[in-house]
């Protein structure tokens, strides 16, 4: 049994798929970028946007710093309010909270971003700490930010702690610094992938969390 459970947000707790894509969608029409299904920007959601905008839209270094500002005008204003929370997911964490288990995040999205989302849909409260990226590219990629909340848990042993996350990043980041990885298939990120990147379990529910 695991004493620590790391949640990723997008995707693992949260469904952000009009939020994230419409702000992507708003920072592209800068460049001249019409994106006609949302869909073409699923990738979008989970790695960090800086890396996004160069790999999936061609944009350089500068544009793409350029268009995390546009993105963030729409999603500090909107965005953020255009989520879902995934079926059981409260009841989810209420029940690892009464099991005594520390439950934390480590999102790639900007931790302000990430507290204020927690709090908006009333989650904040079940996490011992909320962990993310800076907005200053400081601590950008998931392994910094999972070293990040696991300093701020007082350095578990990682043999206690499992990362749980829906696309390969979270996977390969828990991976590297020795944690169990879960990943979530009702996510943005398929099956292939997460098996790819060597999730040890794969679950296609929340509730089964409950049975480790």
């Amino acid at each position: 049994m695991k004493t620590y459970y790391l949640f990723d947000l997008d995707g693992t707790l949260l469904d952000p798929g009009i939020g994230i894509t419409e702000g992507v969608r708003y920072a592209l029409k800068h460049f001249g970028i019409e994106v006609a299904e949302r869909s073409q920007l699923y990738p979008f959601i989970g790695p960090p946007l800086l890396d996004s905008f160069q790999e999936f839209m061609g944009l350089s270094l500068q544009e793409a710093r350029q268009a995390i500002r546009f993105y963030r005008d729409y999603y500090q204003d909107q965005g953020m309010y255009e989520n879902t929370i995934y079926p059981a997911i409260p009841s989810v964490l209420a029940s690892l909270k009464d099991q005594g288990k520390t439950l934390a995040l480590a999102t790639s999205k900007p931790e302000y971003f990430a507290q204020k989302i927690l709090d908006h849909y009333e989650l904040a409260h079940y996490f011992d700490f909320i962990g993310g990226a800076t907005l200053d590219e400081g601590r950008s990629n998931k392994s910094e930010v999972i070293q990040y909340s696991l300093q701020h848990l007082d350095n578990p042993d990682v043999n206690q702690v499992v990362m749980i996350g829906d696309r390969k990043f979270d996977i390969l980041a828990g991976k590297e610094i020795g944690l169990t990885t879960i990943g979530v298939l009702y996510g943005y990120g398929s099956k292939q992938e997460l098996q790819e990147a060597g999730a040890d379990y794969l679950i296609s529910q929340p509730e089964e969390l409950l049975d480790w």
